[in-house]
């Protein structure tokens, strides 16, 4: 009887010290409450739970005492696997499920056992997208109004999901679930990617177990920078190929390449270590449930798929006759698969912005061919890696009881590469856009480590169709309208069936926790937490609300000041104002009036064909209220239009404030976001070293790489310093001799000819990319000076590191030398002095009334 009472009162007290039960039913406990093996769910109120008191019995010694073990927490019963899958760069019109003619038979598998959805919208860009995904919450309310490499110091554009914002990795660990993360990241702040941390902010930090990918925006699939949670790792070295490209003949239309690639990818590496991962969990805890994140480096740039998978494409001659054809042909497709409502229309063709098919060169075609077989390539060859990680769930026994959510790109197709296209997507971030005959110099390279390219837009024009425009564009549905397919054999049974309701990407999180009966927590770590902002779309899972309303009714866009709100079946827009391409012109400075507003009844122009606002004036006021409205309530203000002036604004860093740099041991991966930023700005690089006996070679301090960075080296024992201006043009300066045994002092000074950063608070450029006087010196003697007419204005390879002592990655010059490069010399001191312009109060003036005149002309 006594026994009877100890473990009523054990039962109390724990029912008194846990939430309540999830969904309304009792708390599921399994086991023997206080045994090691006993098991129970949680409300989920208070995340992590409280401990419960002790069930036990505590005398003056053991052998009359009773243990008492907290249960474990486990999930609700039949809580499903949950596979989250986010494809990037991705348009409506790229996968063949939606009409494309990319082959994505993973993707119409899923399809065809599950469901279709045609109307889920996204930010129109990575960062925020992501950042909503995995919160549940609008972008702005979650710090990443814009990607993180152009946060600012708002709370809606500050690039710091909160903690009072718990991601749904946190939310299903805390209740049972092993989490992971593999691919993408980009929801890191840049100035906390180093080894310094701190890394709440990382995947691991945000409630993932697992995390295995890279943490910026894109990443070189052939040699990314890595990590393994916090870890940086290097799983190609030893898999490397042996390509090259023959540059010696500058006057070569075409730059051979020969030899054979890597075998080791990361698209394929990283379905690998999933597969890893879900054995590991299996074999551990065969019942636990786990949660996936799964986001490929495809389809962004660089497109870098392996030469199998550019071949397949090439022999199915898919693009031969030019994209407004692609585009005719997918609608036809769209029509025939009914994934787009009868009788529509399609928008006309840009011919002022995109150069028709026939108006093109022979030599253009061909290069955009290529361009886009090789983007098509990387959509099928990832398409086929996530269909490995399918079907590894159903070697395990696990696929019926697995939801699947397979989204179609984080925004439309990208056009970051312009009309023409780019060989390397960092020459586009700095402005740079190489006409058609210096691309051709790289078509054999396009798509190999020797390349970081891009298509033509007009490609992703005709992957975004039955819209318009692209990524960034928040105001069209070229840049928002995404597609996905889900299947969940177990609940799911309306196979094939296709819903299109109004969602966002907000809205997966609430429905993840509803169909795992898994309540959004109160309060994590003793903070209270923002509501969920989302609507949970389970309820399309039953053929009974196929055609149901949609619940989500309300939603704001904004990106880099392009805006749109929609409420009911309406959307009032911005006109589109800029194109992708276009980064570093004066932006809108009043973006919240200084528009042209465009509406639209969806119910009867579903792809923004026919505007209406001039027929509408009331509801266009309307609608702009309601949009300030949602930007007061969701962190969206104050609206910036700027572009490229935010990706070298000011923000915090570990050089913050800092105008001196000194080092003294070997050091590598530290990130540009955490490095010396020797752009804009006159510095010098001082190097003491002691050469061994014998002479030494090897890199000393380097930033960047393949596709721009600087170095200073010993090659052949000779002192180096070269400057990669985008993979362009190489300033090299360099000792006439070998250093001799002993120590030396290789100094690098760079005078900057030019007003710097700071003209870009006033809307103006001109301070940026100008030319320097640069002096190279040898214990002292000065052995070159040049003078570099032009200089790189906004960023370095963002996925290449400052490393001293050897070199990761890829390096600056393959002409002279092959990483790591290790330095054979003695480091004993690198100093790295920075001073950077300052605008005077007259500058100050000058800028001031320029930006007045140029708001005046836009009134």
């Amino acid at each position: 009887m006594s026994r009877i009472r100890r473990l009523t009162k054990a039962l109390c007290l724990l029912f008194a010290t846990l939430p309540v039960a999830v969904p309304a039913s009792a708390q599921q406990v399994t086991g023997t409450l206080g045994s090691p093996s006993a098991t129970t769910t949680i409300s989920g109120t208070q995340l992590p739970a409280p401990q419960p008191k002790f069930g036990g019995v505590i005398k003056d010694d053991a052998l009359q005492s009773k243990q008492w073990w907290a249960p474990r927490i486990v999930p609700p019963k039949s809580a499903p696997n949950i596979l989250l899958i986010l494809t990037d760069d991705a348009g409506f019109a790229v996968p063949s499920t939606f009409g494309g003619v990319i082959p994505t038979p993973t993707m119409d598998s899923i399809a065809a056992n599950g469901l279709r959805y045609s109307r889920m919208f996204s930010t129109a860009l990575c960062s925020p997208t992501r950042a909503a995904l995995i919160t549940g919450r609008n972008h702005h309310s979650v710090g990443f109004g814009v990607i993180a490499e152009q946060a600012t110091g708002f709370p809606g554009y500050n690039s710091v999901i909160g903690a009072d914002n718990a991601t749904i990795g946190r939310i299903l660990r805390d209740n049972g679930y092993a989490t992971s993360w593999f691919g993408k990241d980009h929801n890191t702040p840049t100035y906390e990617a180093s080894q310094a941390g701190p890394f709440n902010q990382w995947p691991t930090g945000m409630g993932f177990d697992y995390f295995y990918g890279f943490v910026g925006g894109d990443a070189n699939q052939w040699g990314p920078n890595l990590f393994r949670n916090t870890t940086q790792i290097y799983p190609w070295i030893g898999h490397e190929g042996t390509l090259k490209m023959d540059r010696s003949d500058p006057k070569a239309k075409v730059w051979p390449v020969t030899g054979k690639e890597s075998s080791w990818n990361l698209i394929t590496a990283m379905a690998d270590d999933a597969i890893a991962w879900m054995d590991r969990i299996h074999q551990t805890d065969p019942g636990q449930p786990i949660f996936i994140k799964y986001a490929p480096g495809a389809n962004h740039a660089p497109h870098h798929p392996t030469k199998e998978w550019v071949d397949k494409i090439h022999a199915m001659h898919l693009f031969d006759d030019g994209y407004e054809k692609l585009r005719e042909r997918i609608f036809e497709n769209q029509q025939k698969l009914g994934v787009i409502p009868k009788g529509l229309k399609l928008t006309p063709w840009p011919s002022d912005v995109l150069t028709p098919w026939d108006k093109l060169s022979d030599e253009a075609k061909k290069l955009y061919i290529r361009q886009v077989e090789v983007f098509a390539a990387y959509v099928a060859y990832s398409d086929h890696e996530i269909g490995r990680v399918i079907q590894h769930f159903e070697d395990l026994g696990k696929l019926d009881n697995t939801l699947i959510i397979y989204q179609n790109g984080d925004n439309g197709t990208s056009a970051e590469g312009g009309p023409e296209g780019t060989f390397s997507e960092v020459a586009f971030f700095n402005g740079v856009k190489p006409p058609v005959e210096v691309q051709m110099k790289f078509y054999e390279a396009w798509g190999t480590e020797l390349a970081y390219n891009h298509m033509s837009a007009g490609w992703s024009w005709a992957f975004d169709t039955p819209f318009d425009w692209f990524k960034q564009n928040a105001s069209r549905f070229g840049g928002t309208n995404q597609n996905m397919v889900v299947s969940w054999p177990a609940r799911i049974k309306d196979k094939g069936g296709l819903r299109d309701q109004f969602m966002h990407v907000i809205d997966h999180v609430p429905t993840i926790l509803e169909v795992t009966g898994i309540k959004a927590p109160e309060v994590v770590d003793g903070i209270k937490q923002k509501p969920i902002e989302g609507t949970s779309y389970a309820y399309t899972f039953d053929k009974a609300n196929a055609k149901a309303p949609s619940r989500h009714t309300v939603q704001y866009f904004e990106m880099m000041g392009q805006w749109a709100i929609y409420k009911d079946g309406w959307l009032l827009s911005t006109k589109v104002d800029r194109a992708p391409w276009d980064a570093f012109s004066a932006a809108n400075p009043d973006p919240l009036n200084n528009q042209v507003f465009q509406l639209y009844d969806l119910s009867t122009s579903w792809n923004q064909s026919e505007d209406i606002a001039a027929q509408h004036p009331d509801k266009v006021k309307e609608m702009r209220a309601l949009f300030l409205e949602e930007a007061k309530k969701y962190q969206v203000l104050p609206l910036d239009a700027s572009v490229g002036a935010r990706v070298a604004a000011a923000r915090p860093s570990l050089t913050a404030g800092r105008n001196e740099y000194v080092y003294t041991q070997p050091m590598t991966g530290l990130p540009q976001g955490d490095a010396p930023y020797l752009l804009d700005t006159s510095y010098t690089i001082t190097a003491d070293i002691t050469v061994p006996k014998g002479g030494a070679e090897g890199m000393i301090v380097t930033s960047g790489g393949r596709f721009a960075g600087f170095g200073m080296y010993l090659l052949k024992g000779k002192p180096v310093f070269l400057w990669n201006l985008l993979d362009l043009e190489r300033v090299k300066w360099e000792g006439p001799t070998a250093l001799t045994p002993g120590q030396h002092t290789i100094e690098f000074e760079s005078k900057y000819d030019g007003l710097g950063v700071g003209t870009m608070a006033y809307n103006n450029f001109s301070g940026i990319g100008r030319p320097a006087d640069t002096t190279f010196k040898v214990d002292g003697k000065v052995v070159a000076t040049k003078r570099m007419e032009k200089t790189i204005p906004i960023i370095l390879q963002w996925d290449e590191s400052f490393d001293i002592g050897s070199d990761t990655i890829t390096g600056v010059s393959d002409a002279d030398y092959k990483p790591p490069f290790p330095l054979t010399a003695k480091l004993n001191k690198l100093t790295i002095k920075v001073d950077r312009p300052q605008l005077s109060p007259e500058d100050i003036k000058k800028f001031e009334e320029a930006l007045k005149k140029v708001e005046s002309a836009r009134e």
